[in-house]
């Protein structure tokens, strides 16, 4: 009986709630609209606490009964006892504490108004509890934590393709953050999921993290990417195309995996990603005498020095992206924004005054890669040049 359970994975388990899995509950349609439901797992699939896992799933119709769009939750890892202790009495830790209804908007709304191409399709996003991109499989008992992200992934998928995914004639594996290096860390396993006749490609948001140094000339992200490898035992779920020649630190590193993948990758990403400048250019264990303090919750406050810097930033992302973007089948969205996450916040999706390269909004460009209707390898002119940003203020 165990192996059967461990083989189901991602069973759906009631909820308290009185709906049906799939079906949402009729608020007022006006504000809010397609409330999915959060699908839980059982058995040995856990998040960082031990409670169970979950996803929500908005079924497809029409043209797009047959095609799934997976979106991976983003918000961070956790590399020591003391952060994932901390973590495991959050959202990000345990589904004690997720939201059981969660509202699909950008990539996941069902309105084509507000996403042209894929609103029809099966769109699930699949929870982050483990705090180490879905990658990570061991446990430390003595502070009980578990570390199941990449059996929860496992198991996500197995259950979606009992409902319908393994028939798919279209897929996108999509993710946020640390979602988004999630999907290019799974983005080939992805594609072996399928036939060769299933058109499947990957996007990545905001997660093109770069091993960069900080202001004060230390490795913050190295030291925690590095944390978090060796705590959750990450080394042996990574690429062996990368892991057979660096370290398995490197190889949670975007930059040496994304020219060597063979599946079809966008990536989307701010030039000035926020998360990037406020945890590992500038946070403050690096800017102890608080120099970088108002720069780093807004940019306009940037001295002409930090600008510099900054766009030193942009200049080691643009070159990273190089290679990777010469590669026909790979598409590229880099606007000049200082912002983190854009395909799942609507109005940096597809809005009347959504962000723009060349007059064309993320969703625009997602969809024209994705169906192959033009080859997008979009880059922004530098800071301050791009009137259409939503820049993100921090107070």
């Amino acid at each position: 009986m165990e192996k059967l359970l461990l083989l189901l994975g991602f069973i759906v388990v009631k909820l308290i709630l009185g709906t049906q899995a799939n079906e949402y509950l009729d608020f007022n349609v006006t504000e809010i609209d397609r409330i999915e439901e959060l699908e839980f797992g059982f058995s040995k699939y856990i998040c960082l606490d031990g409670t169970l896992p979950g996803y929500h799933l908005h079924r497809g119709h029409g043209t797009g009964a047959n095609s799934w769009l997976i979106q991976l939750e983003g918000g961070g890892w956790c590399n020591n006892v003391r952060t994932c202790v901390y973590r495991k009495k959050t959202r990000r830790g345990s589904s004690n504490y997720m939201e059981k209804q969660l509202q699909f908007t950008g990539i996941l709304s069902d309105k084509a108004q507000e996403n042209p191409d894929f609103f029809n399709w099966n769109r699930v996003k699949l929870r982050y509890c483990d705090g180490a991109s879905f990658s990570g499989d061991g446990q430390n008992q003595a502070a009980q934590l578990q570390f199941r992200g990449e059996r929860i992934w496992r198991a996500a998928i197995d259950d979606l393709k009992a409902k319908g995914m393994r028939y798919a004639n279209q897929a996108l594996l999509s993710g946020c953050s640390a979602g988004g290096l999630a999907a290019i860390l799974r983005c080939d396993e992805f594609r072996n999921l399928f036939p060769g006749s299933t058109k499947v490609k990957c996007l990545s948001d905001a997660g093109l993290f770069l091993d960069t140094a900080d202001v004060s000339g230390g490795r913050t992200i190295r030291t925690l990417y590095n944390g978090v490898v060796e705590f959750q035992n990450v080394k042996n779920n990574l690429p062996r195309i990368c892991t057979n020649h660096l370290d398995p630190t490197s190889c949670f590193f975007p930059q040496n995996l994304i020219s060597q993948m063979k599946t079809p990758l966008f990536i989307v990403n701010a030039a000035y990603d926020t998360w990037q400048i406020q945890s590992s250019i500038a946070p403050t264990s690096a800017d102890p005498s608080g120099f970088w303090h108002d720069c780093r919750l807004n940019h306009e406050k940037c001295t002409p020095a930090q600008v510099r810097f900054l766009q030193g930033f942009r200049d080691q992302m643009l070159r990273v992206v190089r290679g990777f973007s010469m590669s026909r089948q790979n598409g590229l969205f880099v606007n000049s924004c200082f912002a983190h996450c854009q395909t799942e916040r609507q109005d940096t999706w597809f809005a009347d005054d959504s962000p723009v390269i060349k007059k064309k909004a993320v969703a625009i460009a997602v969809g024209d890669w994705y169906f192959d209707r033009a080859e997008v390898k979009l880059v922004d002119c530098p800071y301050p040049c791009d009137k259409s940003c939503h820049n993100l203020v921090f107070r």
